[in-house]
């Protein structure tokens, strides 16, 4: 088979992702191995690889790769999320651009260009990952709006209810005025934003008098309903009992008392508004104040809003301030920095709003994923430290809101057959909920149009919470072969941002569903940003684009790019230089394998220092694995690839080829061919989990292959014991080695001049590494002397001194000169730090640090001075 001449990315990786696929070699089915089972996390069915996505695929790539040579029946489950906010906003715009409005359609006609989105774009993203080298078992993909998942859904929708844990309840909820549902605390976002502090006087009924509340939001007035002050606030306590009119509006209301109000913020006095701040609903429920909510479902004024009905709240925050100021309501501004809530999914600054909403009951569900990630170790987390950020909202959590008012997504399986506050049932079809509302209303006569079903749909992480359960169909048949055989899945990977969102519910999910752990690991790995520390994204501009680096660079070299700057939980500085390392390194493997595949092979004896080589090569193989394997039991992907990375650039390619390499136009025996081959080999297959495609590749090349030997699915190097004194020795070798190429470098004695090494030897060395040394120096004898050689170049290993007697290619008297002239400058160098450390007052109040440097820094300099008089005494 003929070799290219240079390794080309572009025409190899569709050819070996196809033969891949053609066969099956990514499926997976249960059956007598050990299962290793890993569920993507699903990324937005609307969405595009992004370099967070290429992190978080390639660490879940490399997991199954090794798996799967490690023997194990490895199961890799793709599949997208239909993520209800961010689709359904991209649906609603595309039709807006085709001049149609959402509020005209049915829920069944916008559903229907709900499903043609998804058909058109939700699968690029997982086309893009098989672009990346992703071994994903694509007939396993799945998607959270199909039948089987949806109706799972709905399965444990009506069982939480039925246990009377999902339960409707009118209260302050975040609301997203753009996408105009609700949100879970978890999806806003908190920013300190610069705004104002507006103080407003508001007139006390019957007098002259007026009192000044601070407000950071002074369109929110024409919905107060009372004013707040603290009883022990003296400066106050002749207002008790009286009303206050609020500006423009002029309503009157009335003037309460509450511990709540801080003396010392703002003015001391509140306006309460219960309908759009959570606080002021806990005070007007207490005082039993009306409650006014001015505030359309996209943040525009309602009727309340008097003559700003209809317009934006932000608008109306410019024109009121304004108005309060030409009246001489507004007493004053300053500047004012707060934490606003902005929604995840679409950037709106959320308004708090009270609402009908479903919620889940959480206090007792947590208390099973609490015990198995704090407790009893059950799941483990890699890195530790997000045990805590687990702890903290495990330990503090409140209830879900798990109702959106969307309707793309699983709808609630509530129907209603009266205005009653009861007056409805739970149920996972619309027939069975007739029966139902039957048997609750006593009507008998109620038909299927009778019953509306309620028009919320079920928040998107309802569905990815069982997630690693309904990919297995675990839900509606809990008993099936693929349920039984993966579940527990192995490895989860994922980005710490949705440990709340995703993690930690799959963990409660597992154990009120299966009375089980969904996974055994947990892997986070970091954020990826760009070298100014700024998180990437589309809106800064600063993410590049993952197919154009995969072409510039190679999948593999970009999967090396990102793997070797990402330590497991710690932010990834994204250098596209790294992905340019990744392609240097793939083309560094497909010379070395052209150089081997270019030497002629002969029957003939093997070389001692081969042999020798081969041996240490093999030693050290087993070291580095043996390395590799306690990394990855740490999750520590980054630095097993960089154990393998030295292992092939430095231990592999600079060392072992130099040792075997025959001489030029000459043979290399058959022996050294074949081990190299066969160590070449195990290179491959450790190299092959990071760099898929140019691993198959070399494999292929070496040998004529069924698709039964094929490099993805061939066997992980098994670990023999390790030979550490053969390592050490080598060690040494090679640092001999090094100072007679120094010492060639120095003196520019080329290397085809041969030298003569003398050795006074100390370190009990029996010259066993002779034959590497002469072969790699060019050193035609080795000779073990008694004393000093005089008038030779000499260098040292540990305690062992080395000479190379000076032939007439060394210019004497300029050697000479060189040498005097380093060491004056020495001299003078080691008086200044003697006389800085002859200065008491230096010594004196220095600190110990500073004067231990200095010491070093006198010691190193009469070292030096020491070789260099004994080097000019041995040329005089």
């Amino acid at each position: 088979m003929d070799i290219p001449s240079k390794y080309e990315p572009q025409k190899v990786e569709n050819h070996w992702y196809d033969y891949w696929m053609n066969h099956n070699y990514f499926h997976s089915t249960p059956d007598d191995r050990e299962p290793y089972s890993i569920v993507i996390p699903p990324p937005n069915v609307t969405g595009i690889l992004h370099m967070g996505h290429m992190l978080n695929n390639t660490i879940q790539d490399v997991l199954i790769r090794r798996a799967r040579l490690q023997g194990k029946n490895a199961c890799w489950v793709p599949g997208t999320d239909h993520a209800s906010i961010a689709t359904e906003a991209k649906v609603v715009a595309k039709l807006k651009e085709q001049g149609i409005n959402k509020a005209d359609l049915t829920r069944e006609e916008f559903l229907k260009h709900a499903w043609d989105w998804t058909h058109e774009y939700g699968g690029v993203i997982l086309e893009q990952l098989k672009k990346l080298g992703c071994s994903c078992d694509w007939d396993r993909t799945a998607f959270t709006m199909d039948d089987t998942m949806s109706a799972s859904v709905i399965k444990v929708f009506v069982d939480l209810f039925n246990k009377g844990l999902i339960y409707r309840g009118y209260r302050m909820v975040n609301w997203d005025p753009e996408a105009q549902t609700t949100l879970s605390d978890e999806e806003v976002i908190y920013e300190e934003k610069q705004g104002l502090l507006y103080y407003l006087s508001y007139p006390i009924e019957g007098s002259d008098e007026k009192v000044t509340i601070a407000t950071t939001r002074p369109e929110t007035i024409l919905g107060d309903t009372a004013i707040c002050i603290n009883p022990n606030d003296e400066r106050y306590a002749h207002l008790k009992g009286k009303n206050a009119i609020v500006p423009i509006c002029n309503r009157a209301i009335p003037i309460i008392e509450d511990e709540y109000v801080d003396i010392e913020f703002g003015t001391g006095c509140l306006k309460v508004t219960p309908a759009h701040d959570i606080n002021d609903k806990a005070l007007g429920e207490k005082h039993d104040l009306e409650t006014i909510d001015i505030f359309n479902a996209d943040a525009t004024m309602n009727s309340f809003g008097m003559h700003y009905q209809g317009k934006d709240r932000f608008v109306v925050r410019k024109e009121i301030k304004k108005e309060l100021e030409e009246k001489g309501f507004l007493v004053k501004t300053e500047n004012y920095v707060n934490k606003v809530g902005t929604s995840e999914r679409t950037k709106a600054v959320i308004e708090p709003r009270l609402s009908e909403q479903w919620f889940l009951k959480m206090e007792d569900l947590v208390k099973p994923a609490i015990k198995s990630v704090l407790e009893t170790d059950d799941i483990n987390f890699f890195p530790k430290k997000f045990e805590n950020t687990y702890r903290h909202w495990m330990e503090n959590i409140r209830d879900w809101n798990i109702s959106r008012q969307l309707w793309w997504g699983q709808q609630i399986p509530a129907y209603y057959f009266g205005d009653g506050q009861n007056d409805f049932v739970v149920a996972e079809s619309k027939e069975e909920a007739l029966e139902m509302a039957k048997k609750k209303s006593g009507d008998t006569s109620l038909v299927l149009e009778d019953l509306r079903q309620d028009a919320d749909v079920v928040d998107t992480w309802f569905s990815s919470w069982l997630w690693p359960m309904t990919v297995f169909n675990g839900i509606l048949e809990p008993e099936n072969e693929d349920i039984n055989y993966y579940y527990p899945t192995s490895d989860l990977v994922t980005g710490p941002d949705i440990i709340f969102f995703w993690v930690a519910r799959m963990i409660i999910a597992g154990y009120e569903y299966r009375d089980e752990k969904p996974f055994e690991n947990v892997y986070f790995t970091g954020i990826v940003r760009d070298k100014q520390r700024r998180k990437m994204s589309k809106s800064l501009g600063n993410s590049p684009d993952a197919l154009k680096l995969i072409e510039n660079y190679g999948a593999d070299g970009v999967r090396v790019g990102l793997l070797l700057s990402s330590a497991a939980g710690n932010d990834l500085l994204f250098d596209e230089d790294l992905c340019q390392q990744g392609k240097n390194f793939a083309n560094k493997i497909w010379n070395g394998f052209r150089l081997v595949k270019g030497w002629e092979v002969k029957d003939l004896p093997q070389p001692e220092a081969s042999k020798l080589g081969i041996e240490w090569y093999k030693a050290k193989f087993n070291q580095t694995l043996a390395e590799i394997e306690d990394h990855f039991s740490k999750y520590r992907i980054s630095d097993a690839l960089m154990a393998i990375y030295k292992l092939i650039w430095d231990d592999y390619s600079s060392w072992l080829l130099e040792i075997i390499k025959p001489a030029y136009q000459q043979p290399i025996d058959k022996t050294s061919f074949d081990e190299v081959i066969g160590i070449f080999e195990n290179n491959l297959k450790l190299l092959h989990p990071f760099m898929p495609f140019l691993t198959e590749e070399v494999w292929q090349h070496i040998a004529e292959r069924t698709p039964e030997e094929a490099l993805v699915v061939a066997q992980w190097p098994k670990m023999d014991k390790v030979d550490e004194v053969m390592i050490r020795q080598f060690e040494f070798a090679s640092e001999v080695i090094s100072g007679i190429r120094t010492v060639r470098k120095e003196k520019n004695i080329p290397m085809k001049e041969s030298l003569e090494l003398l050795v006074l030897n100390t370190e009990n060395d029996k010259g066993e590494w002779d034959a590497i040394i002469k072969k790699l120096t060019n050193v035609s004898d080795i000779s073990y002397v008694d004393a000093a050689v005089e008038g030779a170049l000499t260098f040292r290993v540990k305690s062992n001194e080395y000479f190379i007697p000076i032939s007439g290619a060394v210019d004497i008297e300029a050697e000479i000169n060189k040498i005097e002239e380093e060491l004056k400058y020495t001299e003078g160098f080691l008086k200044s730090v003697q006389k800085k450390l002859s200065n008491e007052r230096f010594v004196n109040n220095a600190p110990e640090k500073v004067i231990s440097v200095e010491r070093k820094k006198q010691a190193d300099a009469e070292a030096k001075i020491a070789t260099l008089q004994k080097s000019l005494a041995s040329l005089k």
